[in-house]
């Protein structure tokens, strides 16, 4: 996916992964599993970017999220997991895929619009608004002077990412970065709804099907509004697009779900810092992005804040 779940997503992964043992640090597995998951879903925005090319953004990400249905609920019946898809769930599942259909609309836009590395560090934002969020509306997440810096901390880094425009750069522009906060916003309101609605007892992994399930339709239907739905499509995009729908959506997810089931939830939380670190290089590398001062004081405040925000007493 265009990310991962932070801990305020995912404390009930354990019973829909099996019984794995708990681990109170994070060992060598961990930590390769760890890397090689930030820096799947860092590759993935760089997907994105280039498939753009070649599909109108809205359109590929509603074919995405279509495919994604079918891996998703293969991945349910495998565990035995068919039944979390309940009836009663109706109204937030209905809910939270249509937040989740803006959010992954905002990611895709601003992905087309502005830079990967603009996108996201503002995209990674979302632990601000999530924050804020679990302090008025989640009992036992009131913001500590610790998580309230680290929440400073990454709002300051947002406001630098999108004030501090670099010049002579076309394709960073503004609309491209206020889609990308969008998409935080998004990411923030599926988080939310995981824990304060009834879904959290179905489990993370029902939560995906309806994220996928009810997002595809929405983002089919309005991608006529953004324009011609092919624009120069490749061999390789329908490539890359598949592998968005099985290897980023199911396999990320449930590998970040994983590593959250036996690792401390906030040391693997800390570490999604490492995505938009990794999207930043590989901008650089691959699109030869520029690496400006700016964009690396917004990236430390960021990370600094996401660190801080993750941090139990």
């Amino acid at each position: 996916m265009g990310c991962g779940p932070f801990s305020w997503q995912s404390r009930q992964i354990g019973a829909g992964l099996g019984g794995m043992m708990r681990k109170d640090s994070l060992d060598g597995v961990g930590f390769s599993a760890l890397l090689a998951v930030t820096l799947l879903l860092a590759f993935n925005q760089i997907i994105v970017k280039d498939v753009n090319q070649g599909l109108q953004p809205v359109f590929f990400a509603g074919l995405r999220s279509a495919f994604a249905v079918a891996f998703v609920w293969a991945f349910l019946k495998w565990r035995g997991l068919t039944d979390r898809l309940r009836r009663s769930d109706l109204v937030p599942g209905l809910l939270m895929g249509t937040i989740f259909a803006a959010e992954f609309l905002c990611l895709f836009m601003a992905l087309d619009l502005t830079l990967v590395s603009r996108a996201s560090v503002i995209f990674y934002s979302m632990p601000v608004w999530m924050g804020l969020l679990a302090h008025f509306f989640l009992p036992g997440e009131r913001l500590n002077a610790v998580r309230a810096l680290g929440l400073l901390l990454a709002f300051l880094g947002t406001a630098w990412a999108i004030l501090a425009r670099p010049e002579g750069v076309g394709e960073a522009s503004l609309a491209g970065d206020l889609f990308a906060l969008g998409g935080a916003w998004g990411w923030a309101g599926t988080a939310f709804l995981a824990r304060k609605t009834s879904l959290r007892e179905a489990g993370p992994e029902a939560q995906l099907f309806w994220m996928v399930a009810v997002s595809a339709p929405i983002l089919l239907a309005v991608s006529p509004l953004f324009g011609p739905l092919i624009r120069d499509i490749q061999p390789e995009h329908w490539f890359w697009l598949v592998f968005q729908s099985s290897i980023v959506v199911a396999g990320g997810f449930v590998a970040w779900l994983w590593l959250l089931s036996v690792y401390p939830t906030s040391t693997v939380a800390s570490f999604s810092f490492l995505t938009p670190l990794f999207a930043i290089l590989l901008g650089h590398i691959l699109f030869d992005e520029p690496l400006t001062l700016a964009l690396a004081v917004a990236f430390l405040l960021v990370a600094s804040g996401i660190i801080l925000v993750n941090r139990r007493s």
